[in-house]
């Protein structure tokens, strides 16, 4: 079994997608990076895949505002999956929204484990990656 993560960065911004791989592809720790534009696509990739869940992400980078599903959407589905769902999956908000509403929604989600106001930095992405350990 490969202990290396998978993590995936659901955004719209095709900046912050580069910069985000190429951040965490400089990680020794980091196997793969799914790239997911919308959140259709990756709660599609995840229904896809609840029976070979070794391709789930560990990881999940999550924007709020997106075209075809939102963020918020997906954490809809994601619950509803959850259930179905053996492998634990890190998600966290990351948005360029500092309205306090979204930090409060984002809390109240059991699920998410952290909201990221962009741009997220080097030392931000060294603190999660390094801290998760599989």
């Amino acid at each position: 079994m490969d202990n290396k993560l998978i993590i995936a960065i659901i955004d719209d911004d095709s900046i912050f997608q580069f910069i985000a791989k190429k951040f965490i592809k400089s990680f020794e720790s980091v196997n793969q990076t799914l790239i997911f534009s919308d959140g259709k696509d990756a709660i599609d990739f995840l229904y896809s895949n609840v029976d070979n869940q070794d391709k789930f992400p560990d990881i999940i980078f999550l924007d709020i505002n997106m075209p075809v599903m939102n963020g918020w959407q997906f954490l809809k589905k994601y619950v509803e999956l959850k259930s179905k769902i053996e492998k634990k999956i890190i998600i966290y908000v990351v948005t360029s929204s500092n309205n306090p509403d979204d930090f409060i929604q984002a809390k109240s989600i059991q699920e998410v484990s952290d909201y990221l106001v962009k741009p997220i930095s080097r030392e931000k992405y060294t603190s999660i990656l390094s801290s998760f350990r599989k």
